[in-house]
C-alpha cells in the first residue's frame, strides 16, 4: 500500500458500524414495510412480547441506505449499485421497501445467490472428487428459477441416481460418499441439513442430551443401503493415463436390517424406521423413495421447522436455536411459538421458499438498524452468549462469494463488460477459494465466511499488479487506474472533490460520508501531489474497511 494510504486509514478510522449507537427508540413506533400480511403482524407481534418480557426496548428503524445494502446482499448477495440506492432512496413510496423486496425476489441475482448458498451447503466449496459443481448449481438454479417447493426439492435430493450432470441432484449424495462408509455421512448430512437433526454421535452410542438412540442413527442409516456410488475412468491418449471421467448414483440390491455393534459388543439389528414409522424392509421397497415421502409428511415436518430456522439465521445472524441444525427438546428455541407458525405456514403456502422470504424481511426485526441502544438492548448480544432478542440486526461477515460480487458491484466491472457476471464465474470460484479452510472433522466442514482474519486481510490488501500467472488479483483490479477502470471514469467526470469522494463512498459503503470524514480526506486529497493515487488509496481503504465487509 502506498504511505499515503495509512493516513487514509487513520481517517477512516471511526468507520465502524459496531461503534455506532443508535439514540433514538422505535419501541412505540407502528411500523410497516407497507405488507399487511398477517403472518408479518404475527412475527411484529411474537418479537415485540419478547422484547417486554425482557425489558428490552428495540433500536430504531434502519435509514433506507443501510437496510437497502442489507436486504440486496441478504436476498441476492452483492451490496446494490449506486443508481438503485439513489432511486430507493428517492423514492417517497411508503411501500418501498416491500416492492422491492418483491423485485428482487424476481431478480436474476436471487437465483444465483441461493444456487451458491445451497450448492456450498450441499457439497462445500471445495469441490470434491467425482462430484460435478455445475451439475448441482445447474439443480438448484432450475429449482430457484422456477420457485419449485421445497418438499419437490428435497424429495428430488433425497431420492435421487442418475449421471452426476444429467441429473444435478445425484451431488449432494456423491459428496457425502467419498469414503464408502456404508452411508455413514449421508445419514447424518441428510438429518442435520434438512430436518435439522444433529445425530452423527448416535452412530457409537445415545444422544446425551435428547431421545436418540443409537439404534435410531441405524434405522435411518438403512434408508440409504440401497444407495450406490459408482465412478468411472476413462483414457487419455494424450497423456497415457487413466483420468476421472464422471459418477453415477445407481440402486443396489439390498433388504433385511442393518447391523450395528453396540458399545458393550454386542451386534444388534436395525430396521428402516422413520420417527417411528416403519416401512417394509423387502428387497421390493425402494426405501429412499418411502423416506423422502416420510419426511415431507404431516402439518409440520421436520423439513418445514429446519428450513424456516436456518432462513431465519440467514437473515438475522442467529436462528431460533444455535446451532441452526440443532433442534429439538434439548435445544429450546428463544421464540418457539413463533417458529412453529412460520414452519405451518410455511406448509400451507405450499413450500414457498419466497413467500417465507417475504414474511421474514417484512418483518419489523428485519428493518431495525444494527446500532444498538446503550443501557436499553446492551444485554441482547448472542455473540457473547445471551439469548438472541433481535431488538437490533446482528452484524455478520459477508461470505466469499459475496465479497466477491460486492467487489464487482462497487467498481461498476458488472455492466463495464470487463469482468460480467458470467464472464467472472470461474475466477469467482478460484478467488474464493483463497477463504475456504477445512475443518478436518468428521463431517468434512468448511468455513465459508470472510471472518476478517489477518491472513485474510492480507489477502484482501494484495494490490500487486502482476501476481503469480499475470492474473491481477481482484483487489488491485478494483481499484486500478487503467482506461475504462471505475476509477478512471471517476477521474474524468465533472464534478468537485466533494461530489468525488461522496460518490466513492455509495458506491462501496452505501453511505455518504460524514463531515468530519468528508473534510479530513478533501484536506487529503488537495495536499496530494497526485490527486489519483490519492483517489485510489481513499477508494481502497474503503474496500478494505470493516464496514465494506460486513453486512449489517
Amino acid at each position: 500500500m502506498h504511505r499515503s494510504t495509512q493516513w487514509v486509514f487513520a481517517t477512516l478510522a471511526g468507520i465502524s458500524i459496531l461503534c455506532g449507537a443508535a439514540t433514538v427508540s422505535a419501541a412505540e413506533q407502528e411500523f410497516t414495510t407497507g405488507s399487511s400480511d398477517v403472518i408479518i403482524q404475527f412475527i411484529n407481534q411474537q418479537i415485540r412480547q419478547s422484547w417486554t418480557d425482557n425489558e428490552v426496548q428495540p433500536s430504531p428503524v434502519a435509514e433506507d441506505t443501510e437496510w437497502v445494502r442489507r436486504v440486496y446482499l441478504d436476498l441476492i448477495g452483492s451490496i446494490p449499485p449506486v443508481e438503485d440506492v439513489e432511486a430507493f432512496v428517492a423514492d417517497k413510496d411508503k411501500a418501498k421497501r416491500a416492492k422491492l423486496i418483491d423485485k428482487l425476489l424476481d431478480d436474476p441475482g436471487y437465483v444465483r445467490n441461493w444456487t451458491t448458498i445451497w450448492t456450498n451447503l450441499c457439497i462445500g466449496q471445495q469441490t470434491p472428487r467425482f462430484v460435478s459443481r455445475d451439475g448441482m448449481q445447474k439443480f438448484f438454479r432450475e429449482a430457484f428459477g422456477r420457485n419449485r417447493p421445497w418438499k419437490d426439492i428435497v424429495s428430488d435430493i433425497v431420492t435421487a441416481e442418475g449421471h452426476y450432470e444429467q441429473n444435478g441432484a445425484v451431488n449432494f449424495i456423491l459428496a457425502q460418499m467419498q469414503d464408502r462408509d456404508d452411508g455413514v455421512q449421508l445419514t447424518a448430512k441428510t438429518c442435520r441439513l434438512f430436518m435439522g437433526m444433529q445425530v452423527q454421535c448416535t452412530q457409537c452410542h445415545n444422544h446425551p442430551f435428547n431421545d436418540w438412540k443409537q439404534d435410531q442413527f441405524w434405522q435411518f442409516n438403512s434408508f440409504f443401503r440401497q444407495t450406490d456410488k459408482q465412478d468411472h475412468r476413462k483414457f487419455n491418449p494424450q497423456t497415457g493415463r487413466m483420468e476421472d471421467d464422471y459418477a453415477e448414483v445407481k440402486w443396489r440390491d439390498f433388504n433385511g436390517p442393518v447391523y450395528f455393534e453396540k458399545r458393550n459388543g454386542l451386534m444388534q439389528v436395525a430396521f428402516p424406521i422413520y420417527l417411528g414409522s416403519e416401512v417394509n424392509p423387502g428387497a421390493e421397497t425402494e426405501r429412499r423413495k418411502e423416506l423422502a415421502k416420510l419426511m415431507t409428511a404431516g402439518d409440520r415436518p421436520m423439513i418445514s421447522l429446519a428450513l424456516v430456522n436456518r432462513l431465519w439465521g440467514h437473515f438475522f445472524s442467529y436462528g431460533f436455536t444455535r446451532p441452526v441444525d440443532d433442534i429439538g427438546p434439548h435445544n429450546p428455541a428463544t421464540h418457539p411459538e413463533l417458529m412453529d407458525r412460520l414452519a405451518d405456514e410455511f406448509v400451507k403456502s405450499g413450500y414457498d421458499m419466497k413467500q417465507l422470504m417475504r414474511w421474514v424481511t417484512n418483518s419489523e426485526a428485519y428493518n431495525l438498524t444494527s446500532k444498538g441502544l446503550p443501557k436499553k438492548n446492551d444485554k441482547d448480544n448472542p455473540a457473547a452468549g445471551e439469548t438472541a432478542l433481535f431488538t437490533h440486526v446482528y452484524v455478520k461477515p459477508m461470505s466469499a462469494e459475496q465479497l466477491y460480487d460486492s467487489l464487482i458491484v462497487a467498481t461498476s466491472a458488472h455492466k463495464s463488460g470487463r469482468s460480467g457476471w458470467e464472464q467472472s464465474e470461474r475466477q469467482r470460484q478460484q478467488w474464493m477459494q483463497q477463504f475456504v479452510r477445512a475443518f478436518g472433522n468428521d463431517m468434512a466442514e468448511e468455513s465459508n465466511s470472510f471472518d476478517g482474519t489477518i491472513p485474510q486481510a492480507l489477502m484482501m490488501m494484495n494490490t500487486n499488479p502482476k501476481p503469480a500467472g499475470d492474473t491481477p488479483t481482484l483487489m488491485s483490479g478494483a481499484v486500478s487506474l487503467e482506461a475504462g477502470s471505475h476509477l478512471t471514469d471517476l477521474m474524468t467526470s465533472p464534478g468537485t472533490d466533494v461530489q468525488k469522494i461522496q460518490k466513492l463512498y455509495m458506491a462501496a459503503l452505501t453511505r455518504m460520508p460524514t463531515r468530519s470524514e468528508l473534510n479530513g480526506l478533501q484536506r487529503f486529497v488537495k495536499s496530494s501531489r497526485d490527486q489519483k493515487a490519492a483517489y485510489q488509496d481513499i477508494f481502497w481503504a474503503l474496500l478494505n474497511s470493516n464496514e465494506f465487509i460486513l453486512v449489517h
